[in-house]
């Protein structure tokens, strides 16, 4: 088991006065030379990262990141959100003085960039449910990005689709030219991101290549957990089966090449749906997962094991929230409880680490009829090692397993970083699954 996938509870662990579980790794990275550290919280260090990353689809600007970097102090939330919060505010008020119609680029994308420092400067506020900078903020992000939204050469065009028992928000985006039927990229975020953030990511990519793309949240996800207080599920077909319902009456779209994408904990969602949605062409999970529960569970030390299986969750809950609260405890430890508790939807760590054993392809996985391309990111700090598990479960007959590498500097957690040659490899693939004509309804 990949212990390292978890490193964050290492601290957590020696906050306590554990012992730390061993660390076992079936590559040995410590000579391969390491990306630059932006911040010296390695959390920071990647989020930051994750900003910078969009530049290359015009969702943040370089200098302007790095120049909020270096206002936020390492380990202090109130830090990276007063940062962000600056920056996203400067852009948008610039933006708003330059006049749309005569400059309609230059204002979208200035909101573009607005809208990803609005969403920066929330990312760290949910241990506090009720801290209103949630919602205002979310606004905000969502109003910069509608902007630039209906700027684009070809408007995208936000749709509401009903689930069961909740409502689907997504974001169509059609290939300009003639209407011709294409393949189509269906995409969705994982345990934090929002489909706005997959535009830059993976979105504008695929329009370059002709693609047409639809981005959509579930519960759990930034948009549905807000608007309807809904946190996760595990039964993702639900929220997918919606999406391609919807395709299947747009004449832009080539209904057997559709590819659903997962980004991050996405990499199981997207899989998971698959088992019960047949219509999808491909699966592109970034990066791959079999058992997002037994990840996390496998990382805490067997004392905290036992008290959990006791069922005493008033003692369980009581652990880890001093560990939370502990002024050494690591970012990546109190983030990942604060966002987990938050996304779904429970105040109990307890609770929220029950609902995470559902969240295993194990009893579905024989059900996806493939192909599916698993990524995974050599250097991953969350779940190292966990694409190649469900690629080995997949079988080389419907999986495609392909490592992104810390020398092109890919190894990142979901490529972050990395954005245009993830998009490459992913999308050239996707590419000849259409030439051979997918896997639809077998």
């Amino acid at each position: 088991m990949q212990l390292q996938l978890l490193s964050f509870l290492l601290c957590y662990f020696r906050t306590l006065g554990f012992a730390a579980p061993a660390i076992s790794s079936v590559n040995n990275t410590a000579a391969i030379p390491r990306m630059v550290q932006l911040s010296a919280d390695p959390d920071f260090h990647f989020e930051i990262l994750r900003d910078l990353a969009v530049a290359p689809y015009n969702g943040a600007d370089i200098g302007e990141v790095l120049t909020a970097a270096g206002a936020i102090k390492p380990g202090n939330f109130e830090s990276y959100y007063g940062g962000f919060n600056d920056l996203a505010s400067r852009v948008y008020d610039a933006a708003q003085k330059i006049d749309a119609q005569e400059f309609p680029v230059s204002v979208r994308d200035a909101m573009f960039r607005a809208s990803t420092y609005f969403r920066s400067a929330d990312f760290y506020l949910h241990g506090n449910p009720s801290d209103p900078r949630i919602n205002s903020l979310w606004a905000q992000q969502a109003n910069a990005f509608d902007t630039a939204l209906s700027l684009l050469p070809v408007p995208g065009k936000r749709v509401t689709l009903k689930g069961d028992g909740f409502d689907i928000p997504a974001i169509w985006y059609a290939v300009g030219g003639p209407v011709q039927r294409r393949p189509t990229i269906m995409m969705c975020s994982g345990y934090d991101g929002s489909q706005e953030e997959l535009y830059h990511q993976m979105g504008a990519a695929a329009l370059q290549r002709d693609f047409n793309v639809i981005t959509y949240e579930g519960p759990g996800q930034p948009t549905v957990r807000r608007e309807q207080d809904l946190g996760f599920i595990v039964e993702w077909e639900k929220v997918v089966t919606p999406v391609v319902d919807y395709l299947q009456t747009l004449s832009e779209v080539d209904t057997s090449a559709v590819a659903s994408v997962g980004l991050s904990f996405g990499g199981f969602l997207a899989p998971r749906a698959a088992a019960f949605e047949h219509r999808i062409a491909a699966v592109i999970a970034i990066d791959g997962i079999y058992d997002f529960g037994s990840l996390v569970f496998a990382a805490f030390p067997p004392s905290l094991i036992a008290l959990f299986k006791s069922g005493n969750q008033t003692a369980f809950d009581n652990e880890i929230n001093a560990a939370r609260a502990s002024p050494n405890v690591s970012t990546e430890f109190r983030w990942f409880v604060d966002q987990g508790t938050w996304s779904f939807n429970t105040p109990s760590p307890f609770a929220w680490l029950t609902q995470l054993q559902a969240y295993t392809l194990k009893g579905v996985i024989d059900q996806i009829q493939g192909p599916v391309f698993v990524g995974d990111a050599q250097d991953d700090m969350f779940f190292k090692g966990a694409g190649l598990i469900l690629a080995d479960e997949l079988g080389a007959n419907r999986s495609t397993y392909h490592e992104f590498l810390i020398t092109d500097g890919a190894g990142e957690h979901s490529g972050v970083g990395a954005a245009v040659l993830q998009n490459q490899v992913i999308f050239d693939w996707f590419e000849g699954v259409i030439e051979k004509g997918g896997f639809v309804g077998k």
